[in-house]
């Protein structure tokens, strides 16, 4: 898949799509405090339904189906995806019920670990090299999940869950030839079939219950576009800007969500926890200066 010229044009482009797309997924949680009375599970169903139904209009209506097609006619790839689909439902669920149960600042713990995680990743499946620096980034990262772990009288579980199915989703999907659009409908064509084994075994739950549409109707119906809208965003930026700058875009969502938990929903932030948000976000700046280490370097290298 050719990737679009390097211009100041497709730059500003991909800057936008971005950034568009972290604050989507920064806000999402209030977006899910609308429907805070709604089962996890059940809004989880609706969300599938309703981006599959979206993602096969776009396709439909885009560049076809002619890539889902290819990957579905070969069975170790309709695995992957299917393993991937697996870890993207339990990411869904897991977010959903953190923000919905009072634990926001939590989700946003787990998605600042994340580039840790997948750096570490990195070094245990596909046999990479770590930098010093990055040893020390992971090292922090550690410390502050031990950290927490004391606090909570327990592993904070949510975090690890979400950091370690959507670094593992993110290893898979990256072995994948498949574009973000195709991808996305693959995976909820996978679940599909789950999600509407639920709703019918459930009954009618929360939508459609009053006879017509609610505002809680139009809510889980809308979780489709909140799916897919900031995923292919994230395609346009992910095509347009180099790994370094998304990498340092990636943190919006966590700080969006992390602020959103704490001055919005005065969710609880004691001693302990901040010194293990401070563990965490050092060994995110230590990984930022890495990165930035090993741009300069790169550049220096394609210098005559």
């Amino acid at each position: 898949m050719s990737h679009p010229a390097v211009t100041p044009e497709n730059t500003r482009i991909g800057i936008l799509a971005g950034i568009s797309a972290y604050v989507i997924w920064g806000l999402v949680p209030i977006f899910f405090k609308q429907i805070v009375e709604i089962p996890a599970v059940e809004i989880i169903a609706h969300r599938v339904v309703w981006a599959m139904l979206l993602m096969t209009a776009l396709i439909g209506f885009g560049r076809g189906f002619g890539d889902a097609l290819r990957i579905a006619r070969q069975p170790a790839q309709l695995a992957r995806i299917a393993l991937a689909s697996a870890l993207v439902i339990s990411n869904w669920l897991t977010f959903v019920w953190g923000v919905n149960n009072g634990h926001i600042v939590e989700t946003s713990l787990g998605y600042f670990i994340l580039p840790l995680l997948n750096v570490a990743l990195g070094v245990l499946v596909l046999k990479e090299r770590m930098r010093k620096l990055q040893w020390v980034a992971v090292l922090c990262a550690a410390v502050g999940v031990a950290i927490e772990a004391t606090r909570a009288s327990g592993l904070p579980w949510i975090a690890l869950v979400l950091a370690g199915t959507f670094g593992i989703y993110g290893l898979l999907r990256k072995q994948l030839p498949l574009d973000a659009a195709s991808g996305l409908f693959l995976e909820t064509v996978c679940m599909t079939p789950l999600a509407l084994a639920w709703l019918a075994w459930s009954g009618q739950g929360h939508f459609g219950g009053s006879g017509s549409l609610s505002a809680s109707d139009l809510y889980l119906v809308a979780t489709g576009p909140v799916t897919a809208i900031p995923l292919l965003l994230f395609a346009i930026a992910a095509r347009r800007l180099p790994l370094s700058m998304m990498a340092f875009l990636q943190y919006l969502a966590p700080t969006l969500a992390f602020l959103i938990g704490v001055l919005l929903y005065r969710e609880p932030l004691d001693a302990q926890r901040m010194l293990s948000l401070a563990a965490i976000w050092t060994g995110l700046a230590v990984y930022s200066v890495d990165l930035l280490k090993a741009a300069a370097a790169r550049t220096a290298a394609a210098l005559p």
